[in-house]
Parts: structure tokens; sequence; C-alpha cells
């Protein structure tokens, strides 16, 4: 419902005073087909269930919660994990791309481009468009090609074309900066398959609908867990912040608290102002002269200057807050939970965990239920972890 909590934005496609849709004239009208197109097939009853067969029969859904009861007992908290790791392609990526897949092919788009940072989305919209015929472009910054080689092969390998991108700070975004030229070029056959909720809208809409399978699951999932009640605290990380708004839009409505986690070095809640970038008005890092400043992450999925601007809109209201988690304790989180539970979370992730681990028994009180979106699996950042704990600590 319009104008409701993390319901449809207003007519300008903003939440609050975040959001809008800034872009050349040249791409309105591609803009306002993709907002006409999710509108109605959003709205069909049909649509939705092709959706919810293909991510159930292909993608593996419902994903489970899992609860995590040595690293618990350390802790002193109620800990469980919503397994996105455990979905096809090993994050909640898939859930946005089948569904802009699905949206394209009824537009009659023969292609998607698409922008990845870690390289989760990149590989969810290549698998996407192997499984329904499609060509698909990958822009990825030169620097995240380096860092994630293991899913530059595993894209090629689904039949998808990487494009580097040798631009600027050549990380995500200006990954997405070519992906949006290349658009306004090849705009009559080609959807943008965006991978967080961030961009013009009706973008981050768009996202945060596809994304809210994983709150709407994990609410009735916490809820078989803790005796018809929901958790105390929500938490995910958050560089767009896709899987955070996923998950916080099926628990908004309740006294859950939602907390968001960013990268020290990429937090434009923590350090950043309100600005405009990729088409949306939300909290940016910049400096004094209004440029955008480069975020410095370990994850590469969180290596973005700028935040969804529904988040924006959260944080302004006061309904969620956002916090920040460093290096050096999310290598330390990423360990740990390895060694305690089996589970080796992708380097994104580790960084709500390391949030969590740091406020266990101060502001998280001692036996608190705690839900935590662990939005992808570690396979793509052993290798790294691996380079950097061999390298010991800083001298």
């Amino acid at each position: 419902m319009s104008g409701s909590l993390m319901g449809s934005p207003d007519p300008g496609g903003r939440f609050g005073d975040f959001g809008g849709r800034f872009v050349p004239e040249s791409l309105v009208p591609a803009c306002q087909e993709l907002e006409a197109a999710f509108t109605e097939a959003w709205a069909h009853r049909a649509f939705r269930a092709e959706l919810r067969e293909v991510l159930h029969h292909y993608g593996g859904r419902p994903t489970p919660v899992t609860e995590c009861h040595r690293l618990s007992e350390q802790l002193g908290i109620r800990l469980l994990l919503k397994r996105e790791d455990l979905a096809h392609t090993g994050s909640h990526k898939l859930n946005n791309v089948i569904g802009q897949a699905l949206l394209a092919r009824r537009m009659g788009k023969s292609r998607l481009v698409a922008e990845t940072g870690a390289g989760q989305h990149g590989v969810a919209a290549a698998t996407a468009a192997a499984l329904f015929g499609m060509e698909c472009v990958v822009f990825m910054g030169e620097i995240d090609t380096v860092r994630q080689a293991l899913n530059v092969f595993r894209m090629e390998l689904l039949g998808a074309r990487v494009q580097p991108v040798a631009s600027g700070s050549r990380t995500l975004k200006d990954a997405v900066n070519e992906a949006l030229r290349y658009w306004v070029a090849e705009v009559d056959t080609t959807h943008y398959c965006i991978g967080s909720v961030m961009g013009p809208h009706p973008y981050p809409w768009i996202v945060r609908e596809l994304q809210r399978v994983v709150g709407e699951e994990a609410r009735g999932q916490c809820r078989e867990l803790l005796d018809g009640g929901d958790p105390d605290w929500v938490v995910a990380c958050v560089g767009g912040g896709s899987n955070a708004a996923g998950t916080f839009a099926g628990f908004v409505d309740t006294d859950s608290a939602l907390v968001g986690v960013e990268a020290a070095g990429g937090s434009a809640m923590g350090h950043g102002v309100p600005g405009v970038v990729h088409g949306m008005k939300s909290y940016l890092m910049q400096d004094e002269a209004g440029q955008i400043r480069e975020a410095e992450s370990i994850s590469a999925g969180l290596d973005y200057p700028g935040i969804g601007p529904e988040h924006a809109h959260l944080a302004t209201i006061g309904r969620a807050r956002y916090a920040q988690a460093g290096d050096d304790e999310v290598l330390e989180a990423f360990q740990l939970l390895s060694r305690t539970e089996g589970i080796i979370p992708a380097l994104e992730p580790a960084h709500a965990l390391a949030w969590v681990i740091r406020q266990a028994g101060t502001e998280i009180p001692r036996g608190a239920s705690v839900l935590l979106t662990l939005s992808g699996r570690g396979d793509k950042d052993v290798a790294q972890v691996r380079d950097l704990l061999s390298q010991g600590p800083p001298s």
C-alpha cells in the first residue's frame, strides 16, 4: 500500500525524502516502461506463481533458519541464521534475478546486463540467463575481478561475458556506471538487472519486493522456533542493502530491533551526507566538493559509497539503525562461525556477525534472540581470507 512502511514508494518513486529518478532523458521512457511492466506483473497471480515455482524447484526455497547452539552458548544469546547461503548459486541474489529475468522475458527483452562487486549477483544473473536462454553481459571492476576470480570463471562458464571496468576506483561503483551506459545504448533489447535496492525508481522498490521472500519466510520460521514470538533483534549486512531490505520487510511491523551493518570503510550512513548518485537520492560518502569518496572494504560486495534510499528513509525515521564493522573483526567473525558451527560465511554477512559478536552481552542483552541473515556462503572468499591471514597482523 502506498505510503505504508516498506510499502510502495510515492508516485515520484521516493521513500520520504529519498529515492526518485535522476536519469538522462533518454532513460526516462525505459524506467517508465519498467515501472508499468512490474506493476502489472506483480499484480498478476500467474506471474507470482511462476516466480514461486522457479524459486522453489530451481532455487531451493524456502531456505531454512538454523540455530547456532555452540556460538549462542559462547555469546550468551540465542543466534538464528537465515540461510540464504543454501540457495542455488550461494546467496540471496537469485531471488531478485529470477524475478527480473521473468519480467524481462515478459517485456520482450533478450539480453540481461548486470553489475557485480563480489560476483554473486553476476553469477545469479548469468545463471538466470542460461536458464531462460538469454544473453548476459556483466560489468565488474578490475580490482574485483582479481579478488573474485573464481566468480569470474563461474560467470563465463555459465555463458556470460564479463566486462572488466578500468575507470575510477575499478570497483562496484564504476561497474554500475558502465552498466547504466550500456543500458542507454541497448535499451530496446536489453534489461538492466540491477543487483541491489539502489538506482533510479522503480529499481529500489522492485528489488525489495523480490527479496521480501527472505523476511516473510524468516518471520514464520522464527515464530516456530521462538514459541510464536519474533526475534528481539534482526541484523543484516548492508552495501546497497538488498538482503537487509528483504529481511526487514518481514519484520518492520513487529517490535524487533532492525540493524543494518555496513563496512567501516564504506559506511554511507555513518560518514555520508544526502546526495545523488546512480539515479537516486540517498546518503553517500562525499568530499567537501561533492565528489564521491571511494569506499574501502575487505568485502567486494560492500565496497559501495552509498546505500539504498529506503534504508536512508528507515534510518531517518528511526525504524532501523545502521552500524559498522571493521576488517579485522570481520575476519575474526568469519573464522569463529566456521569453527563453532561448521558454516563458512561470505565476508559480507560476516560484517553483520562481527557486530553481533561485539554487542552480545552489552547492547544485545544476555538471553536475547537474534536473527541474522546469512546472505551468502564463503566459498568465493576462502582464497582471499587465506592470503590475508597468511600476512599476519599489520606491523
